[in-house]
């Protein structure tokens, strides 16, 4: 499986959890640095932000994957769309919370 990050690192005990929750075996770690730029349009800097996990159609399409979103709502909410109209679903995403 390919875990693509959009957020902040993930540490070695992430990646351990997710390959529990999940019962596969992480792969690959794509790690995308995500800024964006609130004064521009929104839907560009996302797809340009996908565009840098450097999957081709086919590995977007084919390819077992899970995101980590990143943590501006509006940015991970447009994001699942472009996500969506490149692999044809949505695929599966992470939910990280602190730990108390």
């Amino acid at each position: 499986m390919i875990l693509i990050n959009f957020a902040h690192p993930l540490t070695a005990d992430h990646i351990a959890q997710v390959e529990a929750l999940s019962g596969q075996k992480v792969d690959r770690v794509v790690e995308v640095h995500t800024q964006i730029d609130p004064q521009q349009p929104l839907a560009p800097q996302v797809a340009a932000l996908v565009d840098r996990a450097s999957l081709s159609p086919l590995e977007w399409q084919s390819l077992p994957l899970v995101v980590n979103p990143p943590s501006l709502n509006f940015v991970a909410v447009v994001q699942a769309a472009e996500l969506h109209g490149r692999c044809g679903y949505f695929p599966a995403m992470l939910r990280l919370r602190p730990v108390p």
